[in-house]
């Protein structure tokens, strides 16, 4: 039987806490360098939609795998008459052919998958020659005192928001699994305790 928390409440804590004035000054500036075939991974909630350059992007295609959060999708897409993809899936197995996308977006999701490395292999592998992954991820502060407490809060917070890990590196990790890093940077949310708040953000290409 479905958890009732993560079924019900979880999907609406991360549309409201995902699409907070800050975070979506954030999303401004990262999606729209979105181009070509698109993948979003972890598309649920629809929160990005309103930030893509249309003209840049010839199909959009939406995997989540949360069928609550893509039903807020497939609303917001009707919202906007946006028209795209909208699959149910995880990013450890996506159902798509080698070769198939020029970006792949992901925003706040690379916290909660279950195999962070098997995600990035899968988004290498669906990305065409040259293509490049966009992403704003929260994750491991670099500053100590902050880190220290994602240690100490991560075991029961990620219990009651969805999975959600706090602790863990975002950049560190690209670079770590042969990406190289373009203007990537990073900056504490401002109004939000610091061990939740810090951001990084960036361009990530295989090498």
């Amino acid at each position: 039987m479905p958890n009732p928390w993560n079924k019900y409440v979880v999907p609406r804590l991360i549309k409201f806490a995902c699409s907070q004035p800050e975070v979506m000054k954030d999303r401004s500036k990262i999606v729209p360098k979105a181009q070509g075939q698109v993948l979003e991974l972890g598309c649920g909630g629809g929160i990005n939609l309103q930030f893509y350059d249309r003209v840049k992007v010839d199909k959009l295609t939406g995997l989540d795998p949360s069928a609550e959060l893509l039903d807020y999708t497939r609303s917001e897409a009707k919202a906007l008459g946006f028209e795209m993809d909208i699959l149910n899936g995880i990013g450890e197995a996506m159902p798509f052919d080698n070769d198939s996308f020029d970006t792949v977006l992901t925003t706040f999701t690379l916290c909660s998958v279950q195999d962070g490395k098997q995600v990035l292999n899968e988004m290498r592998r669906v990305l065409k020659p040259g293509g490049k992954i966009l992403f704003l991820e929260h994750g491991r502060a670099p500053d100590r005192g902050p880190e220290k407490w994602q240690e100490r809060i991560e075991p029961v917070w990620k219990h009651i928001a969805g999975g959600c890990h706090l602790h863990r590196p975002v950049s560190k990790t690209f670079e770590a699994e042969g990406f190289a890093l373009r203007d990537n940077d990073g900056h504490y949310a401002p109004k939000t305790p610091r061990w939740l708040g810090w951001m990084e953000f960036g361009e990530a290409r295989p090498l």
